[in-house]
């Protein structure tokens, strides 16, 4: 199956020589108008989001970009193709079959070179099937694996996904195409595997089928962070807001609340919302810790210029004395 180059940097709209905060920048703007749990036409924007987190997922890991830029948009041609995988996945049984997948949420590009999924051994059990000495065996099919797109939502709440399983017959050129149902479970984690038994390559001699494995990868979010069951979140606030105080408002996955900021708050200042973060398995919920960001204008006005000129004037604060 032939695997089309995804050019992650036109997706971003950034050059190839971006820097780490200019493809951050590039991909929180494009995620806050086409993130699904954000966007208000969802259907439409949730295709081009899988676009925009695909990109950041490879731009925005140091390793990953590297080996990006050294595929090219040239990676298919003679001279690398013997460093490239097959296209798709190659499940590693005796027939060579490849796996395609569709619903994932991931490209075939990105899961030929970025995935995490593999195979592992199939394993044995007697059964039909000659074998060495007269002894018959029946071989376990190989277990698949590939990755999900779970979105911060889908964590939250669960959801119900359909993906479509390609098995290709290397030999005959033949396909086989299964629909399969997937369970997302309210409070599944980063990494965790979904297992769908017997989904897997198929047995040989009467033996089982493998299984198929989905390594959940959550869908980067404009506003969160992700660590275990807590969120954080990066609070901006003006100076005259982190000095005199203030009444904000924050986002959470269950709406606006409201946050008052003490006077004298100070940048790195986590404030914990508790109960605002991701459930675990139990139903628990963990917390949301906004960080305190200090932002400066970029530019002043002339009247502006002049009151922060008076402020310096009249104020006895030296942030360079010892206390």
């Amino acid at each position: 199956m032939s695997v089309e180059f995804k050019n992650y940097y036109d997706v971003l709209g950034v050059s190839s020589n971006a820097s780490d905060a200019e493809i951050k920048k590039a991909f929180r703007k494009l995620a806050r108008k086409y993130h699904p749990d954000i966007a208000k036409d969802k259907t439409s924007a949730e295709s081009r989001f899988k676009e925009i987190n695909e990109a950041n997922e490879v731009l925005g890991d140091p390793d990953k970009r590297r080996r990006y830029d050294e595929l090219g948009e040239n990676w298919n041609r003679p001279g690398h193709q013997a460093k490239q995988q097959a296209g798709g996945f190659r499940g590693g049984a005796d027939d060579g079959a490849e796996f395609h997948f569709n619903g994932t949420g991931f490209s075939d590009f990105f899961e030929q070179f970025f995935s995490s999924r593999g195979s592992t051994n199939g394993g044995f059990s007697r059964a039909g099937g000659e074998g060495m000495e007269g002894r018959t065996f029946a071989r376990r099919g190989q277990d698949i694996e590939s990755d999900i797109l779970v979105t911060l939502n889908e964590a939250m709440h669960g959801s119900t996904r359909t993906i479509n399983l390609q098995r290709i017959d290397p030999s005959t050129g033949k396909s086989k195409m299964q629909t399969l149902r997937v369970k997302i479970p309210s409070g599944v984690r980063e990494s965790q595997l979904i297992r769908l038994a017997g989904k897997g390559q198929e047995g040989l001699g009467g033996g089982d089928s493998g299984d198929l494995y989905l390594h959940v990868q959550f869908a980067n979010h404009p506003d969160f962070r992700v660590r275990g069951a807590n969120l954080y979140y990066d609070l901006n606030l003006s100076p005259w807001e982190a000095v005199l105080g203030a009444s904000v408002h924050i986002p959470t996955l269950d709406g606006t609340v409201s946050l008052k900021i003490p006077p004298g708050t100070t940048a790195e200042q986590e404030f914990r919302l508790r109960g605002k973060g991701l459930p675990t398995s139990d139903g628990v919920r963990g917390d949301l810790h906004a960080v305190v960001c200090i932002q400066i204008p970029p530019t002043l006005t002339r009247e502006e210029k002049v009151l922060w000129e008076q402020l310096a004037d009249k104020s006895t604060f030296n942030p360079r004395r010892s206390s």
